[in-house]
């Protein structure tokens, strides 16, 4: 048995690196058990079931987000800042199987995320956002790289596999034959990848510029 003393952080960076070997579904606390060698009981001191499990995953995710990138707004004006944390969002997700399922829908388990969003916050507000429409843009851009993150991971390859192994859009096209328009809109969907997200944000932080971001002398609801 491993002499290693087991605690919340350890137990959580193992389970991410085991993520890209058995995905989300195969991520077990006995399967994390084994690679730590340790008995699954052992586990459970530390996380009554496999979603407090997922919270610590998360919450580790954006530490590690919060030592690359995250928060990092001096000197940029808030739509620079807004993108360039979408986009380091959504790379760091892509590290992982499941990256982006693991990471939505969970409670972090410190306050980790303070002072990350507190930055955001304030690069929104002086450029121009109330506080509550600050909140808004910020959930906003968050919310489509989440999703974005969730479907290309879904349809795509995992981290590993070959391109050849993602959506087959021959055969979609086949199925689609009928349809021309959304036969053809299969490679804008499901390929080009990196493209579509930056377009996507581009138009995403666009609108949030123009509806969220309040006229001069303008107060929030």
């Amino acid at each position: 048995m491993a002499t290693t003393k087991l605690d919340r952080k350890l137990v959580a960076e193992t389970a991410l690196r085991l993520l890209n070997e058995v995905g989300l579904e195969g991520l077990t606390l006995r399967a994390i058990a084994k690679e730590l060698d340790v008995k699954a009981p052992a586990l459970y001191w530390h996380f009554k079931n496999k979603q407090a499990l997922l919270d610590e995953m998360a919450t580790e995710m954006l530490r590690r987000m919060t030592a690359e990138f995250m928060g990092r707004t001096g000197g940029l004006t808030w739509d620079e800042a807004l993108s360039l944390a979408m986009r380091g969002l959504r790379a760091h997700l892509l590290r992982y199987r499941d990256g982006a399922k693991v990471y939505s829908g969970t409670h972090f388990t410190d306050t980790s995320y303070a002072a990350p969003m507190e930055a955001h916050l304030r690069a929104l507000v002086d450029g121009g956002f109330t506080p509550e429409r600050a909140a808004r843009a910020w959930f906003t851009a968050y919310g489509y790289t989440i999703g974005y993150v969730i479907e290309e991971q879904s349809m795509g390859p995992a981290p590993g596999e070959a391109p050849e192994e993602g959506y087959d859009l021959a055969a979609r096209a086949e199925r689609l034959a009928a349809y021309p328009l959304a036969a053809r809109s299969g490679p804008v969907i499901f390929a080009s990848a990196d493209e579509g997200f930056e377009l996507g944000l581009k138009a995403v932080v666009a609108g949030i510029g123009a509806v969220l971001r309040a006229p001069a002398g303008h107060s929030d609801e």
